[in-house]
């Protein structure tokens, strides 16, 4: 079993900064993928930024340039860094860790999702 612990968020001005902090714990293999989604009120989850384990990244075209995303492999952490925030940035934010598992005969593809954090940008 996987455990997806999340930290940080909370309430912050619009212009300003928040960082976000995510820590996988239990059988995780060594080549996963960390991520960051997000979800408003009345919208659908949506993809913020995504981490693989040779750290190439992905970030949402509405944070790019504002938001930073970066992991230690060794703690199988991943943090978010989140500056020039936008009331629009208000949303739940949940942190997932996906890989791969099985052998020849089969794969299965395998994610696991933290509880979420809010992050309120107050204008």
């Amino acid at each position: 079993q996987v455990h997806v612990v999340e930290s940080g968020g909370g309430l912050v001005q619009a212009g300003g900064s928040a960082r976000l902090s995510c820590s996988a714990y239990g059988r995780i293999v060594r080549d996963n993928t960390m991520a960051w989604y997000r979800q408003a009120p009345g919208k659908q989850r949506e993809l913020v930024a995504a981490i693989d384990s040779y750290r190439r990244t992905n970030l949402a075209d509405s944070v790019k340039g504002r938001f930073t995303i970066s992991r230690d492999n060794a703690e199988n952490t991943v943090n978010l860094q989140m500056n020039s925030l936008k009331p629009e940035d208000t949303a739940v934010y949940y942190c997932k860790i996906g890989f791969t598992i099985g052998t020849i005969e089969r794969l299965d593809d395998v994610e696991y999702w933290g509880q979420g954090t809010q992050v309120t940008v107050s204008s």
